[in-house]
């Protein structure tokens, strides 16, 4: 990590930091005092669209369902990193065996999209910022399905989110997308205690 001076905040930004079991340690040996900041989304959403990701760049893939169940409609196969990824519960215990909960601000992946302008009024107060980022910053880019942030003074274009962001998701079957609802409840439930916040997946 670069030096970071009085006044400065030095961020750095990792999704798999989340999910690796070196993780904690390493960074709580670096910077004990380090804030975190875990975006997360329904993990149902969250696999379907690790999915489409994959599948983008490896044509071929077996279905969604087929990699997420062993044995056809059998158990869930958490082996599976894009299943793996969204038991935040398990992720989160082994956090805050190096980080008390204080450090960590959950952001949800869905108001992020909803109400941008809101869920970084959080991170900005959660950072110890003034409150500078606002809805006019804003705009509904329909293409993508996502928000983007307008030209800013001195630019060309808008900032959007990169080519393999919104991109549309394989069509799932129902019964695929229930029982992964199913498994992942407990988990969320577990998750929504821990953090104190309803995410309201269920």
């Amino acid at each position: 990590m670069p030096r970071t001076l009085d006044g400065q905040i030095t961020m750095e930004k990792t999704p798999s930091y989340f999910v690796t079991r070196e993780a904690p340690g390493r960074i709580h040996g670096m910077s004990p005092d380090t804030k975190l900041i875990v975006v997360v989304r329904n993990p149902v959403t969250r696999a379907i669209s690790d999915y489409a990701q994959t599948l983008s760049k490896t044509p071929g893939l077996p279905s969604f369902h087929a990699l997420a169940f062993r044995h056809g409609l059998g158990a869930v196969d958490t082996a599976w990193s894009a299943v793996r990824i969204g038991l935040y519960a398990q992720h989160l215990e082994h956090w805050l065996r190096y980080f008390p909960l204080s450090r960590f601000l959950f952001v949800s992946g869905e108001r992020l999209v909803s109400q941008p302008a809101a869920e970084l009024g959080r991170v900005q107060d959660f950072l110890g910022l003034r409150r500078v980022v606002t809805d006019k910053h804003f705009y509904f880019n329909a293409t993508k399905g996502f928000p983007c942030l307008r030209k800013a003074q001195g630019s060309r274009r808008p900032r959007c989110l990169g080519g393999s962001k919104g991109r549309p998701h394989p069509r799932v079957p129902e019964a695929v997308v229930r029982r992964l609802r199913d498994f992942y409840r407990p988990f969320n439930r577990k998750f929504y205690q821990m953090t104190g916040q309803d995410f309201g997946w269920d």
